[in-house]
């Protein structure tokens, strides 16, 4: 069964979300994701107003917020708000989206499906040219690649949102965003939705996105990021 990686019960605020949310008179509504590399995302909530979601990360959040900027009037992803480099990490303040993690519906494994495929859809159909964004470290050589895309890095259950009706409203964790292979996307969501639903889970998304798997490239490039 999926799992939802919500920080548990008694989690601290990072200070650096607590400090934003105070300045710009917002409260802390709940501690909504927690990242496998320390990060930690903040609902920030007031009344009448979107809510905002707040990254802190011991990690460099640089690359994602020049990523999110490039990204967001071309693709639907969140909007920056803030961005801001501390003593103790970094911090990242987006404009909330509508709709939920595809992994918050463990039962209904087709939204996470077709909302992966419309969203890599929609993303590898974009200019490959109007980037400067070298390919996601991880993906290796891409010199035998002849047709390059605008891929995601990580296109996994998680960072895909829908709607409570199913439809596709946008991506997030777009920090490894950059021009590759469309099948290092491909292998990844295929491998994600197996992961988080189980075998078969992936037969709509290959259907969806209207392409029969390659056994050789999903194999490549599941082994690879596997390995990051």
């Amino acid at each position: 069964m999926s799992v939802v990686p919500v920080p548990p019960p008694g989690t601290p605020v990072p200070f650096a979300i607590t400090k934003w949310a105070a300045v710009n008179k917002r409260r802390v509504d709940a501690l909504v994701w927690q990242g496998r590399h320390g990060s930690i995302t903040a609902r920030l909530v007031a009344d009448d107003v979107k809510p905002l979601y707040a990254k802190w990360s011991p990690h460099d959040l640089e690359p994602e917020a020049e990523r999110l900027s490039w990204l967001s009037s071309r693709f639907p992803s969140p909007r920056m708000a803030d961005y801001e480099e501390l003593d103790d990490g970094w911090l990242i303040v987006t404009v909330g989206l509508p709709g939920r993690s595809a992994v918050e519906w463990p039962e209904r494994p087709e939204l996470a499906a077709h909302g992966l495929a419309e969203a890599l859809a929609q993303l590898h159909s974009l200019d490959a040219t109007d980037t400067l964004f070298d390919e996601p470290a991880w993906v290796g050589d891409q010199r035998d690649v002849h047709d390059l895309s605008i891929v995601h890095g990580a296109a996994t259950v998680p960072n895909v949102l829908v709607s409570d009706d199913g439809g596709f409203v946008g991506m997030v964790g777009v920090g490894q965003l950059g021009v590759a292979d469309r099948w290092a996307d491909l292998a990844v969501a295929s491998r994600s939705l197996e992961h988080h639903f189980g075998p078969g889970a992936a037969d709509e998304f290959w259907a969806a996105y209207g392409e029969a798997p390659d056994p050789e490239r999903i194999r490549r490039y599941r082994d690879a990021y596997l390995a990051a």
